[in-house]
């Protein structure tokens, strides 16, 4: 890695997360809503992985997606909460450059596998519901393994190649970081020849930002039209309730993430890039589970099949 250096050729071996300021009356409020939140979000992402393993009714393409989607989120909430957390408590704000390139790391992996993940979760609604008869063949398990396995490639292999490319650089933004995690590409400036690493960006934005997005739109506007051909009412709210929950968390993931690009276009006010970030990062791990918790009868069967084995062990 090159010595990296700040505006004043002084190195600069540490940053300084600002996250939502510094007002000690707001502070305590802060800590108490992260904390609940990354409690919530984790044991229930993972209660979806515990009941989706050991019951066979669960066994299915849907549900495989949702449990790995469930993976991806503790692991992303993960990356940024406790860090954030601990800089509440403490009041240490401080973090290394390294530890920071690390962090951003993660979390471009994450994005990646997550935005891959719902888009397979897209396509796996669309053979279900316009392709029945052939959807048995079409997404078996080895299939389901070999999409999932694909989306964590193809998220690791990016964030590798693009910090290939940032460790060939130096460092020469500010050493305040006006954010409450290492998201460089919002705020991060890097000297030296940067017009690989701008084009790497850009092509891998296209095709996660631009191109996933037309996929999903595209499949959905054809799963919706192929609902409405559904002669029986009863049979178009079932086939619109399959796809209701992902439905949901995609237009919410969509509308924060065209939210965030567009805002960094215009280089908003630090604050409001947080909060659509606190959307992405935070509130989407937390939605996950209550969506599918909350919305799926399979799940509830599967949730009550569980809570009466464990009645009846402890009896």
């Amino acid at each position: 890695i090159r010595i990296m250096e700040g505006r004043n050729q002084m190195p600069i071996v540490e940053l300084i997360l600002v996250g939502f300021g510094n007002d000690p009356e707001l502070q305590p409020l802060l800590f108490l809503l992260f904390l609940v939140i990354y409690i919530a979000a984790v044991p229930g992402n993972l209660l979806i992985i515990v009941l989706a393993v050991p019951d066979r009714h669960l066994h299915i393409p849907m549900y495989y997606f949702v449990a790995n989607l469930s993976a991806v989120e503790i692991c992303y909430v993960s990356t940024t909460l406790p860090r954030l957390i601990s800089s509440l408590v403490t009041g240490d704000r401080t973090i290394s450059l390294y530890n920071c390139l690390v962090q951003f790391h993660f979390y471009v992996i994450l994005t990646n596998a997550e935005c891959l993940l719902l888009t397979a979760m897209c396509c796996d609604r669309y053979l279900a519901i316009c392709h029945p008869l052939r959807y048995p063949t079409l997404m078996n398990g080895r299939v389901c393994g070999h999409v999932v396995a694909g989306c964590w490639i193809f998220g690791i292999s990016s964030s590798i190649m693009i910090h290939i490319f940032i460790l060939q650089l130096r460092y020469c933004g500010s050493g305040v970081f006006d954010h409450f995690f290492c998201d460089f590409a919002s705020d991060g400036q890097f000297c030296g020849e940067t017009r690989t690493l701008t084009v790497v960006t850009i092509f891998l934005s296209v095709i996660l930002n631009i191109g996933v997005f037309l996929i999903t739109l595209t499949t959905y506007i054809c799963i919706i039209a192929s609902i409405l051909r559904i002669p029986s009412s009863s049979g178009r709210q079932k086939a619109f309730s399959t796809c209701s929950s992902h439905l949901i968390v995609v237009a919410v993931y969509y509308v924060s993430t065209i939210a965030i690009n567009i805002f960094s276009l215009f280089r908003p006010l630090a604050i409001v890039y947080k909060i659509f970030s606190v959307t992405s990062t935070v509130l989407i791990p937390l939605l996950n589970p209550l969506i599918y918790c909350l919305r799926n009868k399979e799940v509830h069967q599967s949730l009550r099949k569980a809570l009466m084995k464990l009645v009846d062990f402890r009896h």
